[in-house]
């Protein structure tokens, strides 16, 4: 368990929270009602807070499985990073894949999770050729359906 220090920009909304002990995203709320147009509709939402990442976290904002399962809305950058480094108001690109409706975000709405993880820096280091395995090259789709 890390501190995360917060800064509420919009002293009417809650801060973020886990849902259930145990989860491993944070609900991200709303701060503005936003209106999503079908097919593809898209908007930068605003949560209201502001966060201080440590060195060596990321936060990834990823999309609510139940917006996506019954609405069709879903992050469009899935997962949003958040670098340690920023400072600014975190925000949600939010997309709506139904073909047919409208969906509007209501204010205080919960639209997406936070997800805190240790990540690790790295350290190009020019080979001449990579050592082998079993998987070698193969990829995309390369064991099956």
């Amino acid at each position: 368990m890390i501190d995360l220090p917060v800064v509420r920009l919009d002293p009417d909304l809650p801060l973020p929270a886990y849902a259930k002990p145990g989860d491993a995203g944070i609900d991200l709320v709303a701060r503005e009602n936003v209106s999503l147009a079908p097919s593809g509709g898209r908007a930068l939402v605003p949560t209201g807070i502001a966060i201080a990442l440590p060195d060596g976290y990321a936060g990834f904002i990823q999309p609510r499985s139940g917006l996506a399962a019954t609405h069709g809305v879903t992050v469009a950058n899935s997962p949003g990073l958040v670098d340690s480094g920023y400072r600014g108001e975190l925000k949600v690109c939010l997309v709506n894949l139904d073909p047919a409706v409208p969906f509007t975000v209501v204010r205080g709405e919960r639209i997406a999770q936070l997800v805190v993880q240790a990540v690790a820096q790295v350290r190009f280091v020019e080979v001449d050729e990579l050592d082998a395995t079993v998987r070698g090259q193969t990829g995309f789709g390369s064991s099956g359906r």
